[in-house]
């Protein structure tokens, strides 16, 4: 029986480090009031997370991703309001450029009480942010099997997305460390191949009757079947500074769904390719963002990234035609000339030091940059 072409509705979830503008340190007690604030502002689109320095915020199930934009331009807008009542500022990176982990402190709630007692001081560490993306596949034994062949493409994000360079004042060589970090906990990482949805559901409930987890919402690979809505949640990318690069990274994900559903409904697929070959250009992107390229499976070569993205855009401009995202689509372009996140924080904390500043000086302009550009009306500053 032939699958319905899914609805591919997107849904964009973002997590925001909460600074003080003052000392541009993270701030490890938010105020209650002010979450309550920013949720009742919202309809209950902003939420807290693990660590009381962060806050989540996720858009509504979105037709099209300008639509998605909107409404993420407006949850960001919101935050910003809120949190500059109490002297605070959201910043919309994947790690902060100078705070340390051990001076957090964890939201009082019975998952992140029970996440903290089983990980210790690997959940201590979680003082990193990340984007999801959802895109709506209702039909079981589709998301298996888009989950089986996208994972090719989840070093494309990743490379696009890069926002954490820095990691406790420190400048870490890599585009992204956040991932590092993140790699700490189990059921991180590529995830498994599923032959059926059937087999997927199987390993999930070997964990759940083991007592490992509780549901597969504690599965946390960067790409999975999402545990509370009928999507496929793209998970492995950093936080986007810039809103367009988050449209973006958005735009890209549901085109590649919907052309490897076409293939599908021409009897056709994209290869699968052995995980230790696709975690090699996730660790590429990682390091180098798109600067080095990563590599082509069946040249068996590193091929540049701009010949890369080519390709890609080129796969799925019928995709983004019809879903009406041909814009943000090519504004991939736009970020490999002026660079991700990571490139353009990088380049505020060299200029800071070429005009005289200390090193802790300099982090505080990396920060003040990341404040600026995180609103949604101050698109491409921060760039030379």
């Amino acid at each position: 029986m032939a699958i319905p072409e899914p609805a591919f509705t997107v849904g964009i979830e973002e997590e925001y480090l909460l600074v003080n503008r003052e000392t541009r340190d993270l701030c490890n007690d938010t105020p209650e009031t002010m979450v309550q604030e920013c949720a009742a502002l919202c309809g209950g689109q902003v939420t807290p997370e693990f660590l009381r320095s962060q806050i989540e915020v996720g858009t509504r199930p979105c037709k099209t991703i300008p639509e998605a934009r909107e409404d993420l331009a407006s949850l960001r807008s919101a935050v910003i309001e809120v949190a500059g009542r109490y002297g605070l500022a959201p910043i919309a990176a994947s790690t902060h450029p100078f705070a340390s982990w051990r001076d957090q402190r964890h939201t009082e709630k019975e998952r992140y009480d029970i996440l903290e007692h089983d990980m210790q001081a690997a959940a201590r560490r979680m003082l990193i942010c990340g984007m999801h993306v959802h895109v709506g596949i209702g039909d079981n034994e589709l998301r298996i099997d888009l989950l089986n062949q996208f994972n090719y493409f989840l070093p494309h994000l990743l490379a696009l997305s890069c926002s954490s360079p820095f990691w406790e004042g420190e400048n870490t060589g890599l585009m992204s460390y956040r991932l590092t970090v993140f790699d700490a906990l189990q059921r991180t990482g590529i995830p498994e191949q599923f032959s059926s949805y059937a087999e997927y559901e199987r390993h999930i409930n070997i964990l759940k009757s083991a007592g490992v987890i509780d549901d597969a919402s504690k599965v946390w690979w960067d790409l999975r079947p999402s545990a509370r809505y009928p999507t496929l949640e793209a998970r492995i990318m950093d936080v986007c500074t810039s809103l367009d690069d988050a449209a973006c990274i958005a735009a890209l994900t549901v085109c590649i769904m919907r052309m490897l559903y076409r293939l599908r409904k021409n009897n056709q697929r994209w290869r699968a390719y052995a995980q230790m070959l696709v975690t090699e250009n996730r660790w590429r992107a990682m390091r180098y963002g798109p600067d080095e390229g990563l590599i082509d499976f069946g040249k068996s070569e590193i091929v540049p990234f701009d010949v890369l993205l080519e390709e890609l855009i080129e796969l799925v401009e019928e995709d983004a035609d019809v879903l009406d995202c041909t814009a943000e689509l090519v504004h991939a372009r736009t970020i490999l000339t002026r660079g991700t996140s990571a490139h353009r924080q990088l380049v505020a904390y060299e200029r800071a030091l070429r005009l005289g500043m200390d090193k802790q000086k300099a982090l505080h302009a990396v920060v003040d940059m990341l404040i600026t550009e995180t609103a949604p009306d101050t698109e491409n500053l921060g760039s030379e």
